[in-house]
C-alpha cells in the first residue's frame, strides 16, 4: 500500500493518542481496561492483518455484538485499513438480520458467543455463505478468515476522506431499514462540531450505553472522547440501577442517552439518593424530552440539555447549550458549527423565513454519503445538496429550534392538525404512567382521533377516567385521547424508537373488517 491517508481519517487519531497520552486508560469495559497505547497496537496489527488476508478499501465487516472494547478495537482497524464496519443489531429477529446481510453483504461477519443462536439463524435464512468468527484476541485477532465476496477483489491503496467507514442501518419505523453510509470526513465534521459545543476534555470520563449498532454508540461522545484522549466507561447494555451505581463509582462527568433512559433512571428507586455530583452535563436525543423530566434532573443539579440529531447527519444538527438548559425548556437548540439548516414548507417545499414551522432541512460535511445501494431513497432524501429530514420543527424569532415530531407520525382531526409527542409528553406528567404513545387512528366524524398506548408505572394502577382527565387540564379537547390501551411494553425498534406503525395496524386490524369478513 502507498500513499498517505487523508487528513480526516479516523484511523489516525489512537495512533496521535498513543504517542500524547499512551498510558492513559481509553476504555473501561466493565472493569477491564485499555490504555491508548493498547488500543492503538490492538488496531493496528489488526488492520495490517486485514490487508494481509486480501481485504481491501470498501470491504465491509458486519457484526453481531454488545458494546465491548473489542469491537473498538475493530472499528479503528477498519478505520486504518479502509474497511467499512456494519454493525447489526441483536435485538433483530432472525429474518431482519438475514435481510440486512444480505443487503449488506459482507467479506466476513463477526458474531459474539452471546449471539451464536441469534446469527445461526439469520444465516441459516440465507443462500450466500458468509464467513464468520469472533471479535478479540481469541479470534479475528488471532486469524483473519479468508474475505468472502462476490465481484472483484477492491485495492489496496491510503485511505481517503470520503472512503466509507460505517454502515449504520436507520430505524425503519415506518419502511424497510436503509443503510445509511457514513463517510470518514462524516465522522470527523460531526465530531468536530460537537466538540465546539460539549466542550469534552481529556479529564473527562464519558458513560457511554447508547448501543455500538446505534450511531449515537458512536459520534455522540465515545469517538470524540478518543480523540481528545478521555476515558469511556463502555457498558454493555442500559441497566438504569447500574448507570446511577457508575455514575458515583466512576465519577462519570458525562453521558448521553433517548428519554426513555433518562425517565427509567428518574424512576428508578435509587435516583433520589444517588450521587449524582460528578455528572456535570448529560445530552439527551433521539426524541423530543418531556419538559417535566427535564425539570427533574435539573433539580439534581445536571444540566440536562436536549438535542437533535438523525443518523443520515452523522447524526449531530441541532444542540442546546448548557447556559440555556434550564430558561428555554424544549427546546433543540441552534444549529452545530458546519451545519446549514433551512425550514421548508412540507406541502410546498417553500423555504420559509424568520419564525416558522415546517420540515427541517440539513447541508454540511456531516450529511451522509447515501444509502448503500439505494441510489432513489438517496436523491429522494437528498435534494439539490439539501437532506430532508421528514421532522417537523419550530423555530422562533431568536432561531431556536422545538422539535414537533416526525412529519409521517402528525395527524389531523376534525381538520386541527395534532402531534402525538404533544400528548405523549402530557401523559408522561402523570405518576402512573411509565410510557405512552399516541397514534391518530381513523374515526368516521373526525377523520382521525388520538389513541393512546400506555405502559403503567411499576405497581401503579391506571384510572382511565383520571388519566383522560388529566389530559383534558392541559391539552385542547380534540388533542384528548379517545381511549387508552394499556400494555406491557411498547413494540420499538433496535433504535429505541417506538413502532407506531405497528400499534396502527393492532387497531386496523381489530376494528375493520379482513376482506370478506361479514
Amino acid at each position: 500500500m502507498t500513499g498517505v491517508d487523508g487528513l480526516h481519517t479516523l484511523g489516525r487519531w489512537p495512533a496521535d493518542r498513543a504517542v500524547a497520552t499512551p498510558d492513559r486508560v481509553a476504555i473501561d469495559d466493565r472493569g477491564v481496561v485499555l490504555s491508548y497505547r493498547g488500543l492503538e497496537e490492538r488496531s493496528r496489527a489488526l488492520a495490517a492483518a486485514f490487508r494481509a488476508a486480501g481485504y481491501g478499501v470498501g470491504d465491509r465487516i458486519a457484526t453481531l455484538t454488545g458494546n465491548s472494547a473489542d469491537h473498538v478495537v475493530l472499528f479503528f482497524a477498519c478505520a486504518k485499513a479502509g474497511l467499512v464496519l456494519v454493525p447489526l443489531s441483536w435485538r433483530l429477529s432472525p429474518a431482519e438480520l438475514a435481510h440486512q446481510l444480505l443487503h449488506a453483504d459482507p467479506a466476513l461477519l463477526l458474531v459474539e458467543q452471546e449471539f451464536d443462536a441469534l446469527a445461526d439463524d439469520a444465516l441459516a435464512r440465507m443462500a450466500v455463505q458468509v464467513p464468520r468468527d469472533r471479535l478479540g484476541l481469541d479470534g479475528v485477532e488471532g486469524e483473519v478468515p479468508v474475505p468472502h465476496r462476490r465481484g472483484t477483489a477492491p485495492e489496496q491503496r491510503a485511505v481517503r476522506d470520503d472512503d466509507a467507514l460505517l454502515i449504520v442501518f436507520t430505524s425503519g419505523t415506518l419502511d424497510q431499514p436503509k443503510g445509511a453510509i457514513l463517510t470518514h470526513a462524516n465522522c470527523f465534521w460531526t465530531n468536530l462540531s460537537l466538540s465546539r459545543i460539549a466542550g469534552l476534555g481529556s479529564a473527562d470520563v464519558v458513560l457511554a450505553v447508547m448501543p455500538q449498532y446505534h450511531v449515537g454508540g458512536w459520534n455522540i461522545q465515545p469517538l470524540l472522547a478518543w480523540w481528545v484522549g478521555a476515558t469511556v466507561v463502555l457498558e454493555r447494555t442500559f441497566d438504569a440501577g447500574r448507570a446511577l451505581q457508575l455514575i458515583a463509582d466512576r465519577r462519570i462527568t458525562t453521558m448521553m442517552g433517548v428519554p426513555a433512559n433518562y425517565r427509567f433512571l428518574a424512576l428508578h428507586p435509587d435516583f433520589a439518593a444517588a450521587d449524582l455530583t460528578s455528572l456535570e452535563h448529560a445530552i439527551v436525543g433521539g426524541a423530543p424530552m418531556p419538559e417535566a423530566l427535564l425539570k427533574i434532573w435539573h433539580a439534581r443539579g445536571v444540566a440536562l440539555s436536549q438535542g437533535y440529531g438523525l443518523t443520515e447527519a452523522s447524526p449531530n444538527v441541532l444542540c442546546l447549550p448548557d447556559e440555556d438548559a434550564r430558561t428555554r425548556l424544549g427546546s433543540a437548540g441552534k444549529p452545530y458549527p458546519h451545519v446549514e439548516v433551512q425550514v421548508a414548507d412540507p406541502a410546498t417545499g417553500e423555504r420559509l423565513e424568520g419564525a416558522a414551522t415546517g420540515e427541517l432541512l440539513v447541508r454540511g460535511p456531516g450529511v451522509f454519503a447515501g444509502y448503500f445501494r439505494a441510489p432513489e431513497a438517496t436523491a429522494r432524501t437528498v435534494i439539490d445538496g439539501w437532506l430532508h429530514t421528514g421532522d417537523l420543527v419550530e423555530r422562533d424569532g431568536s432561531g431556536y429550534f422545538r422539535v414537533i415530531d416526525r412529519i409521517k407520525d402528525v395527524f389531523i382531526t376534525g381538520g386541527e392538525t395534532v402531534a402525538p409527542a404533544e400528548i405523549e409528553a402530557v401523559l408522561l406528567e402523570h405518576p402512573a404512567v411509565a410510557e405512552a404513545c399516541v397514534v391518530g387512528v381513523p374515526d368516521e366524524t373526525w377523520g382521525e382521533v388520538p389513541v393512546a398506548w400506555i405502559v403503567p408505572a411499576r405497581g401503579a394502577l391506571v384510572d382511565d377516567d383520571e388519566v383522560i382527565a388529566h389530559c383534558a387540564a392541559s391539552l385542547a379537547r380534540f388533542k384528548v385521547p379517545t381511549q387508552l390501551r394499556l400494555v406491557p411494553q411498547l413494540p420499538r425498534t433496535s433504535n429505541s424508537k417506538v413502532k407506531r406503525r405497528e400499534l396502527l395496524d393492532r387497531w386496523l386490524a381489530e376494528h375493520i373488517p379482513t376482506e370478506g369478513a361479514r
